[in-house]
């Protein structure tokens, strides 16, 4: 039979540092919704290290990542991973009720801007008051890059999809506080990505 699990090195090299940031913001008990999950390996590594009453809901449109993302939990038989299932950031309808976590890990440079709008419109929407949205990605600031391999970066992706890009922080951060976030915060990562931490407003 066919592995479906798929392969991100850079996960494997990031997923410790944002675990560590991420951590402390995690309840021992609730749940936590994955936007844009990919292979799969991230949500694992943090269920697997999470408490086993924090339950993780992955999610991804693309149904080959889907396949992996149940195939990393089958393989490494994890009980607090739900069936991925799919959801486009951008739409106005998520399947999912509440959540008392949102994260979503190097989507929104990858895809137009419209999905990071839908991405904070939706976290907004399933979260409860003093709930976390949690992104981690390249960010300029000020409007300019805090890295010239981010610069080069930039470049590639708008070169592959002129809708593409590494985003401004501080547009990221307006569209969260119309939408009633707290103002982020912000922990300086490896290979100079940034994580924001918002806490949803009651």
């Amino acid at each position: 039979m066919k592995d479906a699990r798929c392969y991100a090195p850079a996960a494997a090299r990031n997923r410790e540092p944002i675990y560590t940031v991420l951590r402390p913001h995690l309840p021992k008990r609730g749940h936590v919704l994955e936007i844009a999950s990919g292979t799969g390996e991230h949500i694992a590594y943090f269920a697997r290290a999470s408490h086993p009453d924090l339950v993780f809901q992955p999610s991804d449109p693309d149904p080959a990542a889907r396949a992996s993302i149940d195939a990393w939990t089958t393989t490494l038989g994890l009980r607090n991973i739900r069936l991925a299932i799919a959801i486009d950031a951008n739409s106005e309808y998520w399947p999912v009720a509440s959540a008392d976590v949102v994260l979503c890990i190097n989507m929104i440079h990858i895809a137009p801007w419209n999905a990071a709008v839908g991405l904070v419109g939706g976290a907004a929407r399933v979260l409860r008051p003093g709930g976390i949205l949690y992104l981690y990605g390249p960010f300029r600031r000020d409007s300019r890059h805090t890295a010239p391999s981010n610069e080069k970066f930039d470049q590639d992706l708008r070169r592959r999809n002129a809708d593409w890009g590494v985003r401004d922080i501080e547009a990221v951060v307006a569209l969260a506080d119309a939408e009633g976030f707290a103002q982020p915060l912000i922990a300086e990562m490896p290979a100079n990505n940034l994580s924001l931490v918002f806490h949803r407003l009651g």
